[in-house]
Formats: structure tokens, sequence, C-alpha cells
């Protein structure tokens, strides 16, 4: 069997659920079908998940959030008119938003995420009642009801291993199963809880290992993978294939196509993750897998992401203090401070953080305490840093692969600020000045690709 997980553009209008619903009856294999909430129709659209978080604030500010009903409301009423199944849905859909605007407007948190989680509620309804009226079995899963209970662990919300074996249950129920994405329940309690955006990629993920599928097909409207982001290089590689490792590391980097929180539930049981296209289902897409064979070129995939800063700072015979490091890194984490990398040498040390996580009021705390508690006199904070990034399985078994991409920044007059490669030797980062993201990037496509144009 397979699960479906499809997009918010897939489902923006009458029009693409109608191909939503041509592509699951085209293969009797699709029986489990994840949906996000309605995406925007055209650029300057509205995503639903935006309109209801609007809401949210509204009510937080003391208005009645009307207007944000109402289009949210007309939205949904359109799509169900022009799919033939209901000339009032636009009530329905009010109903139950006043529902939960009642239910949880004493606890700002609550009514948040109650009504960000309505937009993929209300869409798995609305497409259980079209498939309905096509006179397909098709039946809505409430996740609460199916046993899809979270936690949050720090930043990250995340299935109970209890989730699993309940929802396995699902395996025997007939016909088409239609479930909402992005959310689920507080273990233990009533309390809705949603992962973060794109977050229906992780429900799919969940599904697909809960219900031990073959394949997890993810549509969205791209055709798949590509080895650079087709925003900056003009018809780039696409990638047949690539592992999850690959994968994980590119999405971290940059890469939107899928979720870098969904792969973790598949990876476990190794399930194949398929990249497609709702717009161009005849597309094979992109395949991950746990392990591959054939490769396209040394370098998979080349990405850069911006936001990022870094803290500098020396102390004499600093690798002689045993836990120095780990004292540094208890205060950052004291102050909520995550940090993603660590390149170092004998008597300094650099760490790299986002830049959203190190504002300057955290950022004057840490200089003090530096100063304070381990005699730190030498510190320094650079902003502006961006990451670029190479990935490949083969890199590892290719003789000169940073050479080359070092000697390609050096030619194109980019200083390299730091580099840290992975132990698994799959992955390459390069820290520059922000205003050279985009130009890095096109210049390691060019030498790991012999490209020309951009």
């Amino acid at each position: 069997m397979k699960l479906c997980k499809f997009g918010g553009s897939s489902l923006a209008s009458a029009e693409q659920i109608r191909k939503v619903c041509d592509i699951i009856m085209s293969d009797p294999k699709r029986k489990y079908i994840v949906v996000s909430a309605p995406g925007k129709r055209y650029d300057d659209d509205n995503k639903i998940t935006d309109l209801l978080i609007a809401l949210a604030n509204a009510i937080h500010s003391g208005y009645s959030g009307s207007d944000e009903i109402e289009e949210i409301c007309s939205r949904y009423e359109d799509i169900a008119r022009q799919l033939g199944i209901s000339d009032i849905y636009g009530d329905v859909i009010r109903q139950d938003l006043e529902f939960r605007i009642h239910e949880n407007r004493a606890n700002r948190l609550a009514l948040t995420e109650s009504l960000k989680a309505a937009g993929e509620d209300n869409c798995a309804k609305l497409l259980t009642l079209y498939l309905n009226s096509l006179e397909v079995e098709a039946t809505y899963i409430h996740p609460g009801e199916a046993g899809l209970e979270l936690e949050a662990d720090a930043r990250i919300v995340q299935a109970t291993d209890e989730s699993f074996l309940r929802l396995s249950k699902l395996k025997e129920l007939s016909g088409l199963l239609i479930i909402p994405g992005f959310f689920g329940y507080a273990k233990g309690s009533k309390q809705i809880l949603t992962f973060s955006r794109g977050g229906s990629d992780i429900t799919g993920s969940i599904f697909a290992a809960a219900l031990t599928v073959n394949v997890y097909e993810n549509f969205s409207d791209v055709d798949g993978v590509y080895s650079v982001s087709p925003k900056l290089v003009r018809n780039p590689h696409p990638i047949r294939e690539l592992t999850y490792s690959e994968m994980r590391e590119l999405a971290y980097g940059g890469f939107s196509v899928v979720h870098e929180e969904a792969l973790e539930p598949i990876l476990r049981l190794g399930i194949p993750l398929n990249i497609r296209n709702t717009n161009n289902p005849s597309y094979p897409g992109t395949m991950i897998v746990e392990e591959r064979f054939d490769y396209d070129s040394i370098v998979t995939g080349i990405t850069g992401t911006k936001g990022f800063c870094a803290l500098h700072f020396s102390k004499y015979l600093l690798n002689r203090e045993t836990g120095f490091i780990a004292k540094v890194l208890s205060i950052l984490a004291d102050l909520d401070i995550p940090f993603e990398h660590m390149p170092s040498s004998l008597d300094s040390v650099s760490i790299i953080m986002k830049d959203k996580v190190f504002p300057n009021d955290k950022e004057r705390i840490v200089r003090q305490r530096l100063y304070e508690e381990l005699s730190i006199k030498n510190v320094k904070v650079e902003r502006g840093y961006a990451i670029v990034t190479i990935v490949g399985d083969a890199m590892a078994q290719t003789v000169g692969v940073a050479a080359r991409a070092v000697s390609a920044l050096s030619r194109s007059g980019i200083n390299i600020e730091f580099v840290v490669q992975a132990s698994s030797e799959i992955s390459m980062l390069f820290g520059v000045k922000e205003a050279y993201c985009n130009y890095a990037v096109t210049e390691l496509y060019k030498t790991f690709y012999s490209y020309s144009g951009v």
C-alpha cells in the first residue's frame, strides 16, 4: 500500500482537488491520504493557514475576527460549490471556527493551536465529502480518535511510541482513509499541538511508518528534488534518487521540498519517500531511499542559507582546561541558545548559531558571563553569515572534492570565513558573507556540474 500526502498548492482550488482525486483513483494501492490546508491559488493570494493565524491574532488583540472568518469561509465555500458538493459549506466552516474560538478563548496558546489546525482538518473533511460524492468509499480520520498523541521535546513536536501502535489499527479499515496533516493531540490531554510550518510532511511520515506502507508519496508543485534551486540556475540537474542522509542535509541547508523533520519515522523502517508533482503526475519524481548505488555526480546537491552569526573567543592554553567547552555550552543552554557548528583551533573557538536565537540582549549576557565565569576577555561576535553546503554520499570515496570547492570560491573572489566537514563526509559547509551566498552556490554548481549558464 501507499500513503500519499498532498501539499497546500495541490488543494488550493476545486480544479486542483480534482487533480488530486484523479491521482488517488489512478492507483488502487493509494489507500492512505494526508492533506494540508489549501494554499495559494496565485502569487498574491493568502494561504488558509496564514488567514487562521491572522484570525488568532485578531482574537488575542480583542477584535472579533469577523473579516478573517468571512475570508476563510468564502474560500472553502467557493471550493465546495465548484466541486458540486455543497452551497452552504461556508456555514459549516463558520460554525467550526466559532466553536474553536468559544472553547479556547481563555487560553492564548490553545486558541492559536486549535485555529491553526482548522485548515487541514476542514480540508480533509471536504476531500472526503467530494470523494463520497463520486461514490468512492472514503472515511475522514480524526487524528485524536485514531491515537496521534504528541509530546513536545524542546522545539520539536513528535509522536509518542504508543501512537504508532494505536495508528497501526487503521489498517483494519476498508476504503480510502483521509487524514488531516499538521496536528495531533498532547500526550494525556485533548489539547491540540501543531508541528512547525510544513508539518503535514511529518504527519505523512508518522502514518506511513505506523501503517508500514511500501512507499510514501509526497505530492507538491515541483517535479522532484533538484541539485540546486531553480531560482538560481535555469534547468538545474534533476536528482532521480538520493538517500535519507543526503535529503536531511539538503533540507537543513534550505531545500524546502520536504520538511527536515519528516524523515525520521520512515527512516526507522526504510520506507522510500517519492517526491511527486500533482500537476505532472506522469513524471516519476525523486526517490529518497535508505541506500543507493547509482550516482549522477560526485555532489548530489548544493544549497545556501542566510541568517547565521558567529561567537568567536580565544584564551591561551584553552586546550589544557578540562571541561572548558562544556562550561561555555552550559552558559548558552541556560539562555536557551542552540548552536549549529563549532570549528576550533588550539586556543580559539567559534560557535556558529542562527542569528535569530542570539539577539543583542543575549549577546550582552553571554559576553559578561564568559568574562566573569571563565576569564575570557577576547570575545567577538560577527553577524551576516551564510552557510553554503555541498552534499553527496559519493564525496566520501572521492579525492579532491574540498580542493575543487575551495578553488572555485577562491577564483570567484569569495572569502571563506570557516569550513565544517561532517564526520560522515557526505557534506561540507562553507561560511561566507550573506552578500555572496547565492553567488557561491552558482559558482559551486558550475564547478561540479560543468554548467556555464545561470
